[in-house]
């Protein structure tokens, strides 16, 4: 497996951290929050059916999977990248994949854990970050989640190519973000953190947006990948609806592909 940059060499193994009896309380309310449809991850709530069914579909199509399985994703090794709460984390759970969430904040970690706790689930949740998963040798996994997280990395370019070499050969990888538009400014910065406060302000800098033409340029040239044409994931206020489109112009979702 190709290495990971020389700076992700020096970090430590992403760890499954333990919970002291007396922080369960603590994590449990953190759960709530991460879990409340109608508390600050609202956004998140509202946009994970459309990627959700998203992200089911093409894996379905692509693996030869039955359309309309119960459990579809069986058998196949997910990593969600950046997983928060484990809003993404449970339901790919649900449908049969065995995954590994990593995030590189310890507290989402172990609220991610108690939730899946509750809600019965056995989720292999890790605090540290992909590039770490890399150096350690983990994967390839079959399914690669990296939504929302390459517009808030240092390198983007270093690290969508760390992120495709955890995928499998003949695996997928899901890529969602936000364009960098004058129109994501001003509705994805000023409009939702500034005035309307769906997200906490400075949730986004626009100089560290990619394009999806960026996505493009540092992973084509990577051996046995290949990208599907950029889809358009757009907010409808009067209906209050995500749906996917040819729009790219805001938020925008990619696939990559690896060859078998």
């Amino acid at each position: 497996m190709p290495k990971a940059s020389q700076d992700a060499t020096l970090e430590m193994p992403p760890r499954s951290p333990s919970i002291d009896p007396a922080e369960v309380a603590k994590f449990a309310a953190m759960a709530e929050d991460w879990w409340n449809p109608h508390g600050k991850f609202r956004p998140l709530h509202k946009f994970n059916p459309t990627r959700l069914r998203f992200i089911r579909e093409t894996a379905e199509a692509h693996f030869g999977l039955t359309p309309g399985a119960e459990m579809p994703l069986k058998g196949l090794k997910l990593l969600d990248i950046g997983c928060g709460g484990g809003l993404l984390s449970e339901p790919m759970t649900r449908l049969g994949a065995k995954v590994t969430g990593v995030d590189a904040t310890e507290p989402n970690i172990k609220t991610a854990m108690t939730h899946a706790a509750q809600m019965g689930l056995e989720i292999d949740y890790r605090h540290g970050t992909a590039e770490g998963l890399l150096a350690a040798g983990e994967g390839p996994f079959d399914i690669v989640l990296n939504m929302e997280v390459v517009e808030h990395v240092a390198d983007a370019a270093a690290f969508l190519k760390n992120t495709a070499h955890l995928v499998a050969p003949g695996g997928l990888m899901f890529i969602a973000t936000i364009n960098r538009t004058p129109k994501a400014l001003a509705l994805a910065i000023i409009g939702a953190e500034r005035i309307l406060r769906w997200l906490p302000p400075g949730t986004h800098d626009y100089d560290k947006l990619v394009k999806p033409s960026e996505i493009q340029a540092a992973l084509k040239p990577e051996a046995g990948l290949t990208l599907d044409q950029p889809i358009g994931v757009n907010y409808n206020p009067l209906m209050d609806r995500w749906s996917l489109g040819a729009d790219t112009s805001m938020n925008y979702m990619i696939v990559v592909r690896k060859a078998a």
